[in-house]
């Protein structure tokens, strides 16, 4: 590739990344991804930034502010993940939840990985600084692959078309964080030199960008098939049951009744025992056999007894 062709693509990328900003300005669709939109406006400002240096400046001084760069556009990257995937999750606040909870695990999984990389890498020209922030990069690459993997099985389950906003910036993450794994897998296999690792790079961002423009200039649209969206809702309604299940669902709760009836009723027993003994039983001819019953009598104290005693009873039991 010759240095004119990398520097015009290298330029083309905050043009189109501008038009994508302009375009969620006039749809008014930067409300529904802020962090997309901060996403856009850091590439755009990175650019002016490293450009300058990259065209006048040394090479310590570029090494470094490009490392930069990609250490906060990992994390800006990652941030935009997650924001795709709970505007996806919206209309099911209980998965929404758990997606979340997900997601912190990812980072911090990737946060530890990208320490025991800088910790473990052996010396190079480049330090283990920059073997940690290789390796997140790839993670997060593997993430967005997933995200869009995800929304291709399950996006008419959630409801989500392939007309949805959501769906055209995975759509442009997930194919760019592909195409830069595969290049990166001939590149270390030797079927690939870097000067077409270098080319493809960057043709497939600026393809990511103006995917992202072609949604971002058309109007959102969101269905799928009822019996598919009713599965989520079941779903939702499935997890929603096991974070509001009342207290005396636990076993703790179970344990505890089961031993508070056993004590009952060996207090009981002596009790009734004694009674059946009295005058305070009378028999009583049933269908099912002779029983003995306590004639109850209506207090003051007890109103919610018989307002009078069972005919069948002669024993009156006194207070």
């Amino acid at each position: 590739m010759s240095p004119q062709t990398e520097l015009a693509l290298w330029i083309a990328q905050p043009v189109l990344q501008s038009a994508v900003a302009g375009a969620m300005l006039w749809r008014k669709t930067r409300p529904n991804f802020p962090r997309f939109f901060n996403y856009l406006i850091f590439q755009i400002a990175s650019f002016a930034v490293l450009f300058p240096i990259f065209q006048w400046g040394g090479y310590e001084q570029y090494f470094y502010g490009y490392w930069s760069y990609s250490a906060i556009n990992l994390v800006l990257g990652f941030m935009v993940i997650y924001e795709v995937f709970l505007e996806i999750l919206h209309p099911y606040p209980t998965l929404q939840d758990l997606g979340a909870v997900l997601f912190q695990w990812a980072a911090l999984v990737m946060l530890l990985v990208a320490v025991v990389v800088a910790a473990s890498s052996p010396a190079s020209l480049q330090g283990p600084l920059v073997q940690a922030i290789v390796t997140v990069q790839r993670c997060v690459r593997v993430v967005q692959v997933g995200l869009i993997l995800f929304l291709l099985v399950f996006s008419r389950y959630l409801g989500i078309s392939s007309r949805h906003h959501s769906f055209g910036i995975t759509l442009g993450f997930g194919t760019y964080a592909a195409t830069e794994l595969t290049m990166f897998a001939l590149h270390a296999s030797n079927h690939a030199t870097q000067g077409m690792v270098n080319l493809v790079d960057l043709v497939s961002c600026n393809l990511a960008i103006a995917v992202w423009f072609v949604y971002c200039v058309r109007r959102s649209v969101a269905s799928a098939g009822n019996q598919r969206v009713l599965a989520s809702a079941r779903w939702e309604q499935g997890l929603s049951d096991l974070q509001t299940a009342p207290p005396s669902e636990s076993l703790i709760y179970m344990f505890e009744g089961m031993v508070d009836r056993a004590l009952s009723r060996n207090t009981s027993e002596p009790r009734l025992a004694k009674a059946a003994n009295s005058s305070e039983f009378a028999p009583v001819r049933s269908r099912s056999g002779l029983h003995t019953f306590p004639a109850p009598k209506k207090s003051p104290s007890s109103p919610g007894l018989l307002p009078a005693p069972v005919p069948a009873i002669t024993a009156e039991v006194g207070n």
